[in-house]
Protein backbone atom coordinates (compact mmCIF):
# COMPACT_ATOMS: atom_id res chain seq x y z
CA UNK A 1 0.00 0.00 0.00
CA UNK A 2 1.52 3.22 -0.88
CA UNK A 3 1.67 5.83 1.07
CA UNK A 4 2.93 9.61 2.12
CA UNK A 5 6.17 10.03 1.57
CA UNK A 6 8.76 7.56 0.46
CA UNK A 7 8.29 3.71 1.80
CA UNK A 8 11.04 2.86 3.61
CA UNK A 9 11.71 0.38 6.66
CA UNK A 10 9.98 2.83 8.87
CA UNK A 11 6.58 1.92 7.90
CA UNK A 12 4.14 -0.08 9.68
CA UNK A 13 2.54 -1.63 7.42
CA UNK A 14 1.84 -4.86 9.03
CA UNK A 15 0.48 -3.09 12.31
CA UNK A 16 -2.65 -3.37 12.91
CA UNK A 17 -5.72 -0.71 14.03
CA UNK A 18 -5.24 -0.82 17.61
CA UNK A 19 -1.34 0.28 17.33
CA UNK A 20 -2.29 3.49 15.55
CA UNK A 21 -5.10 4.07 18.03
CA UNK A 22 -2.11 3.91 20.90
CA UNK A 23 0.20 5.94 19.22
CA UNK A 24 -1.97 9.27 19.00
CA UNK A 25 -3.88 8.49 22.41
CA UNK A 26 -7.65 7.74 21.35
CA UNK A 27 -8.78 5.26 23.75
CA UNK A 28 -10.56 2.21 22.46
CA UNK A 29 -13.56 1.15 24.41
CA UNK A 30 -12.44 -2.45 26.02
CA UNK A 31 -16.26 -3.33 26.71
CA UNK A 32 -19.81 -2.69 25.65
CA UNK A 33 -21.09 0.44 28.23
CA UNK A 34 -24.60 1.61 28.58
CA UNK A 35 -23.42 4.71 27.10
CA UNK A 36 -22.19 2.55 24.29
CA UNK A 37 -25.47 0.83 23.63
CA UNK A 38 -27.98 3.84 23.73
CA UNK A 39 -25.59 5.93 21.36
CA UNK A 40 -25.45 2.95 18.86
CA UNK A 41 -29.41 2.41 19.27
CA UNK A 42 -29.88 5.90 19.15
CA UNK A 43 -27.88 6.22 15.55
CA UNK A 44 -29.30 2.67 13.95
CA UNK A 45 -32.40 4.28 14.49
CA UNK A 46 -31.14 7.52 12.91
CA UNK A 47 -30.20 5.78 9.84
CA UNK A 48 -33.39 3.80 9.21
CA UNK A 49 -35.30 6.48 9.33
CA UNK A 50 -32.28 8.77 7.32
CA UNK A 51 -32.83 5.93 4.61
CA UNK A 52 -36.42 5.78 4.54
CA UNK A 53 -37.06 9.24 4.52
CA UNK A 54 -34.45 9.75 1.65
CA UNK A 55 -35.95 6.51 -0.29
CA UNK A 56 -39.42 8.24 -0.12
CA UNK A 57 -37.67 11.66 -1.66
CA UNK A 58 -36.37 9.42 -4.85
CA UNK A 59 -39.33 7.41 -5.23
CA UNK A 60 -41.20 10.77 -5.22
CA UNK A 61 -39.48 12.11 -8.20
CA UNK A 62 -39.28 9.18 -10.57
CA UNK A 63 -43.08 8.19 -9.93
CA UNK A 64 -44.29 11.88 -10.58
CA UNK A 65 -43.19 13.21 -14.19
CA UNK A 66 -43.49 17.32 -12.96
CA UNK A 67 -40.37 16.22 -11.70
CA UNK A 68 -39.17 14.78 -14.36
CA UNK A 69 -36.26 17.81 -14.69
CA UNK A 70 -32.71 18.37 -14.14
CA UNK A 71 -32.98 20.36 -10.79
CA UNK A 72 -35.32 17.84 -9.31
CA UNK A 73 -32.79 14.73 -10.87
CA UNK A 74 -30.26 16.80 -8.95
CA UNK A 75 -32.19 17.11 -5.76
CA UNK A 76 -32.91 13.31 -6.23
CA UNK A 77 -29.34 12.62 -6.35
CA UNK A 78 -29.09 14.51 -3.52
CA UNK A 79 -31.23 12.35 -1.68
CA UNK A 80 -29.36 9.26 -2.78
CA UNK A 81 -26.35 10.82 -1.34
CA UNK A 82 -28.30 11.56 1.87
CA UNK A 83 -29.50 7.78 1.85
CA UNK A 84 -25.80 7.02 1.35
CA UNK A 85 -24.87 8.58 4.28
CA UNK A 86 -27.44 6.68 6.26
CA UNK A 87 -25.79 3.51 5.03
CA UNK A 88 -22.98 5.03 5.68
CA UNK A 89 -23.60 5.90 9.67
CA UNK A 90 -25.13 2.56 10.25
CA UNK A 91 -22.10 0.98 9.69
CA UNK A 92 -20.04 2.99 11.72
CA UNK A 93 -22.49 2.07 14.51
CA UNK A 94 -22.11 -1.36 13.85
CA UNK A 95 -18.30 -1.30 13.87
CA UNK A 96 -17.11 1.46 16.77
CA UNK A 97 -17.05 0.58 20.35
CA UNK A 98 -15.16 -2.08 21.61
CA UNK A 99 -15.37 -3.41 17.34
CA UNK A 100 -12.92 -0.62 16.15
CA UNK A 101 -10.10 -2.25 17.77
CA UNK A 102 -11.26 -5.78 16.05
CA UNK A 103 -11.22 -4.15 12.63
CA UNK A 104 -8.33 -4.68 9.89
CA UNK A 105 -6.79 -1.57 8.34
CA UNK A 106 -8.84 -2.22 5.24
CA UNK A 107 -11.96 -2.23 7.08
CA UNK A 108 -11.47 0.61 8.75
CA UNK A 109 -9.94 2.42 5.89
CA UNK A 110 -13.94 1.44 4.25
CA UNK A 111 -15.09 2.84 7.28
CA UNK A 112 -13.96 5.99 6.76
CA UNK A 113 -14.38 5.72 2.98
CA UNK A 114 -17.80 5.46 3.27
CA UNK A 115 -18.85 8.65 5.05
CA UNK A 116 -16.07 10.92 2.72
CA UNK A 117 -18.21 9.65 -0.55
CA UNK A 118 -21.25 10.50 1.12
CA UNK A 119 -19.89 13.93 2.02
CA UNK A 120 -18.10 14.55 -1.24
CA UNK A 121 -21.22 13.24 -3.07
CA UNK A 122 -23.65 15.89 -1.11
CA UNK A 123 -21.13 18.98 -1.75
CA UNK A 124 -20.50 18.30 -5.37
CA UNK A 125 -24.60 17.83 -6.14
CA UNK A 126 -24.76 20.89 -3.95
CA UNK A 127 -22.48 22.64 -6.67
CA UNK A 128 -23.95 21.07 -9.49
CA UNK A 129 -27.70 22.50 -8.53
CA UNK A 130 -25.98 26.05 -7.88
CA UNK A 131 -24.53 25.88 -11.48
CA UNK A 132 -27.83 24.70 -12.56
CA UNK A 133 -29.92 27.45 -10.65
CA UNK A 134 -27.20 29.78 -12.41
CA UNK A 135 -27.18 29.34 -15.92
CA UNK A 136 -31.44 28.95 -15.29
CA UNK A 137 -32.65 31.65 -12.73
CA UNK A 138 -30.54 34.52 -14.40
CA UNK A 139 -32.60 34.51 -17.41
CA UNK A 140 -36.13 33.80 -15.29
CA UNK A 141 -36.45 30.40 -16.63
CA UNK A 142 -37.85 27.86 -14.17
CA UNK A 143 -35.87 25.26 -15.49
CA UNK A 144 -32.72 24.47 -17.29
CA UNK A 145 -32.93 22.97 -21.06
CA UNK A 146 -30.07 20.15 -19.78
CA UNK A 147 -30.54 16.84 -21.80
CA UNK A 148 -31.32 13.78 -19.50
CA UNK A 149 -27.88 12.02 -20.86
CA UNK A 150 -26.42 15.46 -19.81
CA UNK A 151 -27.61 14.86 -16.44
CA UNK A 152 -26.72 11.05 -16.07
CA UNK A 153 -23.21 11.95 -17.15
CA UNK A 154 -23.29 15.00 -14.71
CA UNK A 155 -24.93 12.26 -11.97
CA UNK A 156 -22.20 9.74 -12.71
CA UNK A 157 -19.08 12.00 -12.42
CA UNK A 158 -20.41 13.43 -8.98
CA UNK A 159 -20.22 9.54 -7.84
CA UNK A 160 -17.09 9.15 -9.86
CA UNK A 161 -15.39 12.06 -8.03
CA UNK A 162 -17.48 11.13 -4.48
CA UNK A 163 -15.52 7.37 -4.85
CA UNK A 164 -12.24 8.54 -5.82
CA UNK A 165 -12.16 10.77 -3.06
CA UNK A 166 -13.44 8.38 -0.31
CA UNK A 167 -10.65 5.98 -1.51
CA UNK A 168 -7.18 8.80 -1.12
CA UNK A 169 -6.63 8.16 2.22
CA UNK A 170 -6.50 4.41 1.80
CA UNK A 171 -4.70 4.29 -0.97
CA UNK A 172 -1.57 6.92 -0.89
CA UNK A 173 -2.51 10.26 1.85
CA UNK A 174 -2.28 8.38 4.81
CA UNK A 175 0.49 8.43 8.11
CA UNK A 176 1.58 4.58 8.14
CA UNK A 177 4.85 5.85 6.88
CA UNK A 178 4.88 8.78 9.34
CA UNK A 179 3.36 8.74 12.70
CA UNK A 180 4.68 12.25 13.40
CA UNK A 181 1.07 13.28 11.08
CA UNK A 182 -1.45 11.07 12.35
CA UNK A 183 -4.44 12.60 13.28
CA UNK A 184 -6.04 12.40 16.74
CA UNK A 185 -9.43 12.00 15.17
CA UNK A 186 -8.90 9.41 12.91
CA UNK A 187 -5.80 7.58 13.38
CA UNK A 188 -4.49 5.81 10.22
CA UNK A 189 -5.61 9.42 8.38
CA UNK A 190 -2.68 11.88 7.69
CA UNK A 191 -2.95 15.45 9.29
CA UNK A 192 -1.91 17.05 6.04
CA UNK A 193 -4.87 15.02 4.24
CA UNK A 194 -7.38 16.43 6.82
CA UNK A 195 -6.86 20.34 6.61
CA UNK A 196 -6.98 19.84 2.61
CA UNK A 197 -10.19 18.07 3.16
CA UNK A 198 -11.71 20.66 5.29
CA UNK A 199 -10.28 23.63 3.31
CA UNK A 200 -11.39 22.20 0.00
CA UNK A 201 -14.96 21.85 1.76
CA UNK A 202 -15.45 24.86 3.57
CA UNK A 203 -14.10 26.69 0.55
CA UNK A 204 -16.57 25.38 -1.68
CA UNK A 205 -19.40 26.53 0.84
CA UNK A 206 -18.00 29.80 0.37
CA UNK A 207 -18.14 29.73 -3.35
CA UNK A 208 -21.79 28.35 -3.39
CA UNK A 209 -23.09 30.67 -0.77
CA UNK A 210 -21.46 33.75 -3.04
CA UNK A 211 -23.40 32.10 -6.19
CA UNK A 212 -26.75 32.26 -4.64
CA UNK A 213 -26.16 35.63 -2.98
CA UNK A 214 -25.88 36.80 -7.08
CA UNK A 215 -28.73 34.68 -7.78
CA UNK A 216 -31.00 35.73 -5.05
CA UNK A 217 -30.00 39.53 -5.64
CA UNK A 218 -30.70 38.70 -9.32
CA UNK A 219 -33.79 37.28 -8.57
CA UNK A 220 -35.24 40.01 -5.98
CA UNK A 221 -34.74 42.76 -8.46
CA UNK A 222 -36.60 40.78 -11.17
CA UNK A 223 -39.50 40.44 -8.76
CA UNK A 224 -39.76 44.14 -8.72
CA UNK A 225 -39.69 44.53 -12.55
CA UNK A 226 -41.93 41.72 -13.49
CA UNK A 227 -45.22 42.92 -14.98
CA UNK A 228 -48.34 42.37 -12.74
CA UNK A 229 -49.63 40.24 -15.63
CA UNK A 230 -51.25 36.74 -14.04
CA UNK A 231 -49.09 34.16 -15.70
CA UNK A 232 -46.08 36.30 -15.45
CA UNK A 233 -46.25 36.61 -11.45
CA UNK A 234 -47.23 32.94 -11.11
CA UNK A 235 -44.45 32.30 -12.91
CA UNK A 236 -41.77 34.43 -11.22
CA UNK A 237 -43.10 32.95 -8.04
CA UNK A 238 -42.20 29.48 -9.22
CA UNK A 239 -38.67 30.24 -9.56
CA UNK A 240 -38.68 32.14 -6.46
CA UNK A 241 -39.81 29.63 -4.25
CA UNK A 242 -37.69 26.71 -6.07
CA UNK A 243 -34.56 29.06 -5.59
CA UNK A 244 -35.58 29.49 -1.67
CA UNK A 245 -35.42 25.82 -1.33
CA UNK A 246 -32.76 25.51 -3.00
CA UNK A 247 -30.95 27.93 -1.00
CA UNK A 248 -32.54 26.68 2.58
CA UNK A 249 -31.14 23.38 1.57
CA UNK A 250 -27.62 24.67 1.08
CA UNK A 251 -27.77 26.70 4.20
CA UNK A 252 -29.02 23.55 6.02
CA UNK A 253 -25.72 21.75 4.66
CA UNK A 254 -23.41 24.54 5.74
CA UNK A 255 -24.42 24.48 9.13
CA UNK A 256 -25.20 21.10 9.81
CA UNK A 257 -21.38 20.20 8.64
CA UNK A 258 -19.47 23.25 9.02
CA UNK A 259 -18.87 22.23 12.65
CA UNK A 260 -17.46 19.01 12.25
CA UNK A 261 -15.20 20.16 9.06
CA UNK A 262 -13.63 22.98 10.95
CA UNK A 263 -12.99 20.58 13.94
CA UNK A 264 -11.03 18.37 10.82
CA UNK A 265 -8.95 21.46 10.32
CA UNK A 266 -8.12 22.30 13.61
CA UNK A 267 -7.12 18.54 14.24
CA UNK A 268 -5.52 19.12 11.46
CA UNK A 269 -3.25 21.79 12.28
CA UNK A 270 -2.90 21.56 16.13
CA UNK A 271 -3.05 17.57 16.05
CA UNK A 272 -3.62 16.58 19.96
CA UNK A 273 -3.82 20.48 21.14
CA UNK A 274 -6.88 21.00 19.71
CA UNK A 275 -8.58 17.68 22.02
CA UNK A 276 -11.28 17.03 18.91
CA UNK A 277 -11.51 13.81 20.22
CA UNK A 278 -13.81 15.38 22.96
CA UNK A 279 -16.33 16.66 20.27
CA UNK A 280 -16.21 15.14 16.85
CA UNK A 281 -18.85 12.43 18.19
CA UNK A 282 -20.99 15.33 18.93
CA UNK A 283 -20.12 16.79 15.57
CA UNK A 284 -20.74 13.24 13.46
CA UNK A 285 -24.29 13.68 15.13
CA UNK A 286 -25.04 16.87 13.51
CA UNK A 287 -23.52 16.49 10.29
CA UNK A 288 -25.88 12.83 10.12
CA UNK A 289 -29.21 14.98 11.02
CA UNK A 290 -28.57 16.98 7.60
CA UNK A 291 -29.22 13.73 5.97
CA UNK A 292 -32.80 13.91 7.19
CA UNK A 293 -33.28 17.67 6.67
CA UNK A 294 -33.99 17.56 3.90
CA UNK A 295 -36.86 15.38 2.97
CA UNK A 296 -38.45 17.92 6.14
CA UNK A 297 -37.44 20.83 4.33
CA UNK A 298 -39.42 19.62 0.65
CA UNK A 299 -42.36 18.54 2.78
CA UNK A 300 -42.87 22.25 4.03
CA UNK A 301 -41.96 24.09 1.15
CA UNK A 302 -42.69 22.51 -1.74
CA UNK A 303 -46.49 21.70 -2.14
CA UNK A 304 -46.40 19.28 -4.77
CA UNK A 305 -43.74 17.08 -3.31
CA UNK A 306 -45.69 16.96 -0.29
CA UNK A 307 -48.66 16.05 -2.43
CA UNK A 308 -46.62 13.37 -4.07
CA UNK A 309 -45.71 12.25 -0.85
CA UNK A 310 -49.39 11.92 0.35
CA UNK A 311 -50.26 9.85 -2.48
CA UNK A 312 -47.52 7.00 -2.29
CA UNK A 313 -48.38 7.38 1.42
CA UNK A 314 -51.94 6.38 0.95
CA UNK A 315 -51.60 4.35 -1.92
CA UNK A 316 -48.94 1.79 0.37
CA UNK A 317 -51.82 1.97 3.23
CA UNK A 318 -54.98 1.36 0.75
CA UNK A 319 -53.14 -1.67 -0.90
CA UNK A 320 -52.33 -3.02 2.54
CA UNK A 321 -55.24 -2.60 4.21
CA UNK A 322 -57.52 -3.37 1.05
CA UNK A 323 -55.52 -6.25 -0.14
CA UNK A 324 -56.33 -5.16 -3.80
CA UNK A 325 -53.79 -6.13 -6.60
CA UNK A 326 -54.36 -3.02 -8.62
CA UNK A 327 -50.80 -1.78 -9.63
CA UNK A 328 -49.56 0.90 -7.25
CA UNK A 329 -47.74 2.97 -10.14
CA UNK A 330 -51.89 3.00 -11.70
CA UNK A 331 -52.86 3.95 -7.89
CA UNK A 332 -50.76 6.86 -7.65
CA UNK A 333 -51.31 8.35 -11.28
CA UNK A 334 -55.24 8.38 -10.65
CA UNK A 335 -54.43 10.22 -7.40
CA UNK A 336 -52.21 12.88 -8.83
CA UNK A 337 -54.48 13.20 -12.16
CA UNK A 338 -57.36 14.37 -9.20
CA UNK A 339 -54.78 16.42 -7.57
CA UNK A 340 -53.84 17.93 -10.78
CA UNK A 341 -56.94 18.48 -12.22
CA UNK A 342 -58.14 20.64 -9.45
CA UNK A 343 -55.10 22.44 -9.45
CA UNK A 344 -55.82 23.52 -13.42
CA UNK A 345 -59.41 24.05 -12.22
CA UNK A 346 -58.11 27.04 -9.89
CA UNK A 347 -55.50 27.98 -12.19
CA UNK A 348 -58.36 28.73 -15.05
CA UNK A 349 -60.40 30.69 -12.83
CA UNK A 350 -57.46 33.05 -12.56
CA UNK A 351 -56.88 33.45 -16.18
CA UNK A 352 -60.32 34.02 -17.00
CA UNK A 353 -61.13 36.40 -13.96
CA UNK A 354 -58.09 38.31 -15.53
CA UNK A 355 -59.34 38.16 -19.11
CA UNK A 356 -62.84 39.40 -18.24
CA UNK A 357 -61.25 42.51 -16.59
CA UNK A 358 -57.72 43.89 -17.68
CA UNK A 359 -58.10 47.01 -15.84
CA UNK A 360 -59.05 45.41 -12.35
CA UNK A 361 -57.10 42.46 -12.05
CA UNK A 362 -58.87 40.55 -9.01
CA UNK A 363 -56.23 38.70 -6.44
CA UNK A 364 -56.92 34.99 -6.34
CA UNK A 365 -55.17 32.91 -3.79
CA UNK A 366 -54.76 29.90 -5.71
CA UNK A 367 -52.69 31.29 -8.70
CA UNK A 368 -50.12 32.75 -6.34
CA UNK A 369 -49.61 30.31 -3.71
CA UNK A 370 -46.03 29.81 -2.08
CA UNK A 371 -46.41 26.21 -2.09
CA UNK A 372 -46.33 26.03 -5.76
CA UNK A 373 -43.64 25.88 -7.83
CA UNK A 374 -45.06 24.19 -11.08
Amino acid sequence: MATEGTASNSCYYGHNVTFFYNHVGKELSAGWSPRDIAVIALGLTLSVIVILANLLVMVAIFVNRRFHFPIYYLLGNMAAADLFAGVAYANLMMNTGPRTGTLSKEQWYVRGALIDISLTASVANLLAVAMERHQTILTMQLHSQMSKRRVVLLIAGIWAVSVFMGLVPSTFWNCECRLEVCSSVAPLYSRRFLVFWALFNLLTFFIMMAMYTRIFVHVRHQSRLVSQHTSEMWHNEAVVNLMKITCIVLGAFVMCWTPGLVTLLLDGLLGKASRANDYEKYCLVIAECNSLVNPIIYSLRDGEMRSTFKCILCCLCLRRADGTTKSPSLEFEQRLAEEGQRKSEDQALCLSEETSDKEDTPTVTPCLSPNRTH
